[in-house]
């Protein structure tokens, strides 16, 4: 992987936003100033959401109408392989595992950063590691618009809806039942997720593949989602990731988190336990 995304970016496409040209010299170009990191200057995918703009323009992400089949259909063996996935989900109420699925479910920063700082073993925070959280946050808006072609046409009803039960996070079921099932953007953003932090972290890649497997099956044990809709989600997570090794941002932000990392796993006397 560091042959792959950081040796390309590391040519030299961007250096930081700090270096400034020599009195009297020229005015840097734009492929040398690094990848901002102030949400102020990125914008937000919506105004008021909270979500940063992905890096990718619509007509870029992966086309999950296409790469996709359609959902399991009524009376199949898959469907009732997703009613027997969502019962299994159900008897882990009030346990540990049911908590983490709802704490899965924050996605705005800095709350879903610690969803990863424990198996990352460092804190992703917008003071001590800017470049990553901004990585995240972007890479996010990315996975999450790549499921919206499907969900949009299929409009799956979700699992809560079907079956008359609460969910892990009834404040949110209203919100949820007007949107569609098939595929999960949760797990699509997961499973991104957990492909870039293993990139950046190659070390830890097992421990932060299975945290952001683990990440995406949050949606099935907390009822917001089948184990079809959850599957195809990480389908679109991995298309998105692959889509961003080609854009010079990402790639630029990338080695520059990498830096972060790397310079905050050295520094860290205490490591970040998981709890």
């Amino acid at each position: 992987m560091k042959s792959g995304i950081f040796a390309v970016a590391a040519i030299g496409l961007f250096v930081t936003a700090c270096q400034l040209p020599s009195q009297g010299g020229p005015e840097p170009k734009e492929e040398d100033i690094a990848p901002p990191t102030d949400p102020v200057l990125i914008g937000e995918l919506r105004q008021g959401s909270g979500y940063l703009a992905g890096y990718l323009a619509p007509s870029d992400l992966p086309d999950s109408l296409a790469l996709l089949p359609p959902p399991p259909q009524e009376g199949t063996k898959s469907v009732q392989a997703d009613l027997e996935a969502h019962e299994a989900g159900q008897l882990l109420r009030e346990t540990a595992r049911w908590r983490i699925a709802q704490q899965d479910n924050e996605l705005h920063f800095p709350e879903a950063g610690r969803s990863f700082s424990c198996v990352l073993g460092i804190e992703i925070s917008q003071e001590s590691t800017p470049h990553l959280v901004t990585l995240m946050r972007r890479t996010l808006a990315d996975a999450g618009r790549s499921t919206y072609k499907a969900k949009e046409a299929y409009t799956r009803v979700r699992p809560f809806v079907t079956l008359g039960d609460e969910s892990c996070v009834p404040e949110a079921q209203a919100m949820l039942s007007s949107d569609g099932s098939y595929p999960s953007g949760h797990a699509a953003v997961g499973w991104a997720w957990g492909l870039l932090l293993t990139g950046l972290a190659p070390e830890k890649a097992d421990d932060l593949l299975q945290r952001g497997y683990a990440f995406a099956e949050s949606r099935r044990i907390c009822g917001v989602h089948w184990q079809s809709d959850v599957d195809a989600g990480r389908l679109m997570g991995a298309a998105t990731y692959a889509r961003l090794q080609s854009d010079p941002v990402f790639m630029a932000q990338s080695v520059l988190a990498k830096e972060e990392i790397d310079r905050a796993s050295r520094s860290t006397d205490t490591p970040i336990l998981c709890d």
